[in-house]
């Protein structure tokens, strides 16, 4: 294609470029400002840039400068000259908030995560799992050899669920079940928000070993320990049985579709007559709509990158799903935008 003779550029087509290639150091500030602690010092009331600096043990120009990039980003407000208080957005990066995302951030900007992504051309090139290359393992073997990595990614994952267990429970008919089973259920955020919501609901959170580190102290805090139980296993060997709905919520985009079958199946065979599997991902249109994917910065795409490059998974269309529970024994009768947690649907699927 030749540009030669096309119109000069327009202003905003340059600055979408020029945005995007500084992503990358927009997400390293908000790993500086995590690691410096820079919201929990600055607070809500005007501080000066010097006495930030002072309390992080950094200078005090050079935290002026972060502080402004910060500013910039929307995380900040700088008052006066020098003088800066954080906005609602910048307070998700307090541990202290209730809606906190320090943990994910902190995960989703770990040489960990990023570096793979250094040979995304490779790995579109080869069609290679590139994590596996450069660390010599798998990206849960490396959790599983990194007691506090995989914390951080547990609390990662449990703070990236929020605004799914705040929508789900009351998006979905529930009350129509006995007993539900969370297959990977981590830390039991989401379950616990099920099951707080329908009191006459039993629960049991399924996960490795490392994924239920917390699972108890979740369910003891929501006063859920009598009601829900915690299931230890591998869910490509087996689910537990006993219940008639399996809650499947952002575990199958971290594998093949071959993989997502064995899953899927193992839910299938613990199905009791009239049980049903309730998928939680995003279903991806089967053609791009720009406009929604600009508006949400195209997360959903690159976190299909990112099982690309890291895990080895992928995000799936409405056809894709069809086709691995299809193979699973399953049939999907619906699927469901889940409101107030997008880009989530609800894809719910009965034995065939």
């Amino acid at each position: 294609m030749r540009y030669t003779d096309a119109p000069t550029a327009d202003t905003a087509d340059r600055d979408l470029i020029a945005r995007l290639a500084f992503g990358s150091m927009a997400a390293q500030t908000l790993r500086a400002a995590v690691r410096l602690r820079v919201v929990e010092l600055v607070g809500a009331t005007p501080r000066g840039a010097a006495e930030v600096a002072a309390a992080a043990g950094a200078r005090p120009q050079p935290m002026t400068r972060l502080l402004r990039a910060l500013a910039a980003l929307g995380l900040l407000r700088e008052h006066t000259p020098g003088t800066f208080s954080v906005t609602p957005a910048g307070a998700l990066l307090d541990p202290g908030h209730p809606d906190s995302l320090r943990s994910f951030v902190r995960m989703f900007t770990e040489p960990a995560v990023v570096r793979a992504w250094e040979h995304l051309d490779e790995g579109v090139r080869t069609g290679e799992v590139v994590f596996d290359t450069v660390f010599g393992t798998d990206f849960f073997g490396h959790l599983a050899q990194d007691p506090e990595l995989s914390a951080e990614f547990n609390a990662a994952m449990s703070q990236a669920v929020a605004e799914t267990a705040a929508a789900l429970p009351h998006a979905y008919d529930f009350g129509r079940f006995r007993a539900v089973t969370d297959v990977g259920g981590g830390d039991g955020t989401l379950l616990a928000a099920v099951l707080t919501a329908h009191p006459d609901l039993t629960g049991v959170v399924f996960d490795t070993a490392e994924g239920l580190a917390r699972t108890p102290e979740t369910l003891e805090r929501h006063g859920l320990a009598g009601r829900c139980t915690v299931h230890a296993g591998d869910f490509f060997r087996s689910v537990p049985e006993g219940s008639d709905l399996y809650l499947v919520k952002s575990v199958l985009h971290d594998w093949t579709d071959d993989q997502v079958v064995t899953i899927l199946g193992h839910c299938r065979r613990a199905l009791p007559p009239g049980g049903t599997v309730l998928i939680v991902e995003p279903v991806l249109p089967e053609v791009v709509d720009a406009g929604s994917a600009v508006a949400d910065g195209g997360v959903t795409y690159l976190s299909d990158l990112n099982m690309m490059v890291n895990i080895g998974g992928r995000e799936r269309t409405r056809a894709d799903f069809e086709d691995v529970c299809h193979r699973a024994g399953l049939s999907i009768t619906s699927v469901t935008p889940l409101a107030g947690a997008e880009p989530f649907s609800l894809i719910e699927a009965v034995p065939r």
